[in-house]
Order: C-alpha cells, then structure tokens, then sequence
C-alpha cells in the first residue's frame, strides 16, 4: 500500500480511539447493572482497543515520517497498557485468565483471528542487535562445550573388505535380476500379442465390435478422470486437501514483502537524517539565535537587579543554585514577591 493509504489508517484508527475514549467516560458516569453487563462492556472495550492496536501497528511498522512514528508510537504504547489495564479488570472480575468473546465477536461482525494480539515488529527491530549478541554468546558456549551440533563430526564406521566385495555382489546380482525379468516380460508380451493376432486374424475383423471396445474403455478412463477430479474438488471444498496452489508463493506477496523491505530501508535512512539534523538544527540555532538571546537575558537580569534596588535601596543576592538561579528571576513575579521567596528560603 501507499504512503497516503497509511496515512488514512491511521487518522481513521486516531477518529476510532477517540469515539472509544468518549465512549469509556460515558459509561464511567454511568451506574453499574450487574457482573453479565459489566463483562460484557469491558469486553467490548477489550476487542475494540485490540482492533485499534492491529490498526497502529500495521501503521507504525509502515510509515516513513519520523515524527509521525514518534507521535504513533506514544499512542501505540498507551494502547498496550490499557489492552492490559482492561485485561486485568476482566480477570479480577471473572477470576479466570480465559474468557469467552462469542456473543461480542457476533455483534461486531468479527472473526475470532481477528482477537489475536500479534507482537509488535519494532520489538524484533529495536532489539536486533542484542538478539544477535545473544546468539553469537550461546554459539561461543556451544563450540567450547562441544555441543555444536553444526560442526559435530559424525564418526564413519570402516568394514572389511571381504564383506564390502560381498556387498557389491548382492547389488549387481540384484541389478541383473530386475533386467532379466524386465526382458523375459518384454519377450512373453511380444508372443502374447503374436497369439493375440492370429486368432483375430482366423476369426476376421470386426469392426464395429472394435470401435464399441475403443468406445468403452475412452469413456471409462474420461469418467474415472472426471471423478478422481470431483473426488479432489470436494476434499479441497472440506478443507481435507490444500489447493493446488498451495506450496507456490504468489506474486503479489512476492512483490508487497519487496515493499516492506524497502519501506524498511528508507525509514533507517530518514530515522538517521531527523537524527543528524536535531543536531545540526540545535547547533545552527545556538550559533544564530544565541548571542541575542544571551543578551536578552543579561538584560532582562540587569533590570530585575535594579528594579531590586530601587525597592530596597540594597543589590539582592544571585540566587544559588539549590534555589533555582535564575529560573527565579526568569519567573512572573514581582522583585517584592522574589526576595519574600528567598527569605522563605532561608
């Protein structure tokens, strides 16, 4: 699918966390009826919010803009923990970890795959590293134990040479064999046909008779195939069978696993770029934006010090750092309300 198809998924899923949240703080208000309506209210909640997960996973893994992944995943995140929270509050009221969605799954039109809760591709992804570190230490253990089944050398076990040559002889005598008959079979069926053709020969052809003997066996080998395929349809049909095409990769998931690598590729590329220029950008900021900004503060501190002393007749003392510096002097207040602050303080 498109950059825009996922877009769109994700501003619907973003419109149905929304009316599910709207929907949660209704029914807060509302006065609780029994334990069958209770269940079957955070049931519901419980499905929708997995729906809603599937949806922004699917979106997260797919989508190339870095800020809108940091933005998908700080909801994705908060989504798993209320798919627990929710979870929690039907085994508590339950008491039982396994619970029965039939009548919900009925009503919202869903199919019971559509329940499973898949692990999100980022934990795979961002873990990469330390997975393949821990293959590589359980590897090392293995070759230094002597455990390691892919460099372990079978040991071959040597025979004499007399029973070796015995062998080779049972082979060729075997080999032999299966020759002779096929050729005594060859030299019975050449007389059989011979015999076969004289009798006919003496009793005349019969033409009709061989068309009607032609006729039988076509129609019997055309309706034993038709049944073995009918036969084959139905198993497929019952779910006996895989279809035909079962084993074969199609081309079009071929060319969509050609996509998500490749989305892949471009979303390390981009991750690495908004990387870089957070960098670059805060650095261009300093050098640009800096000098104005510190004078800004000098000045804004010189006119708070004076103002001090022209209520006070005294300079104040610089705040220390354990009271906050100059965030103190930085914050709406009045220089009064700042030195009553820092008498407090003291």
């Amino acid at each position: 699918m498109s950059s825009a198809m996922y877009n769109k998924m994700w501003h619907q899923t973003q419109e149905a966390l929304n009316s599910l949240l709207d929907k949660e703080s209704q029914n807060i208000t509302q006065p609780h009826r029994s334990q069958v309506f209770i269940f079957q209210t955070l049931a519901t909640f419980y499905i929708k919010y997995v729906q809603i997960f599937r949806n922004l996973e699917n979106a997260y893994d797919q989508i190339v803009h870095p800020q809108k992944r940091i933005l998908i995943r700080k909801v994705l995140d908060g989504v798993m923990g209320r798919i627990l929270e929710l979870k929690n509050e039907m085994v508590n009221l339950e008491l039982t970890e396994f619970h029965y969605f039939d009548d919900v799954l009925q009503d919202l039109k869903l199919a019971p795959e559509q329940l499973d809760i898949p692990i999100p591709k980022y934990f795979l992804k961002e873990k990469l590293e330390i997975i393949k570190g821990r293959e590589k230490i359980l590897a090392q253990i293995l070759a230094d134990s002597g455990l390691d089944m892919s460099q372990m050398k079978y040991p071959l076990k040597s025979i004499p040479l007399e029973e070796a040559i015995k062998l080779i002889q049972i082979a060729e005598r075997a080999r032999q064999g299966r020759l002779r008959a096929i050729f005594m079979k060859q030299i019975f069926l050449r007389e059989y046909r011979a015999k076969q053709a004289r009798l006919l020969g003496e009793k005349g052809a019969d033409v009709g008779a061989a068309a009607l003997h032609i006729q039988k066996v076509w129609r019997g080998f055309c309706q034993s195939k038709k049944t073995e395929r009918e036969r084959q349809e139905e198993m497929i049909f019952l779910g006996m069978n895989p279809p035909p095409l079962f084993d074969e990769v199609s081309a079009t998931i071929i060319q969509a696993e050609k996509v998500t690598c490749l989305r892949n590729e471009v979303q390390i590329k981009h991750e690495e770029d908004y990387k870089e220029a957070m960098v670059t950008i805060k650095g261009d900021l300093k050098a640009v934006e800096g000098p104005d900004l510190k004078e800004q503060l000098q000045d804004q501190i010189r006119h708070w010090f004076i103002e001090c002393r022209n209520l006070t007749g005294t300079f104040p003392d610089y705040p220390e750092v354990e009271e906050g510096g100059s965030a103190i002097i930085f914050s709406k207040k009045t220089p009064q309300q700042v030195q009553i602050c820092l008498r407090d303080e003291v």
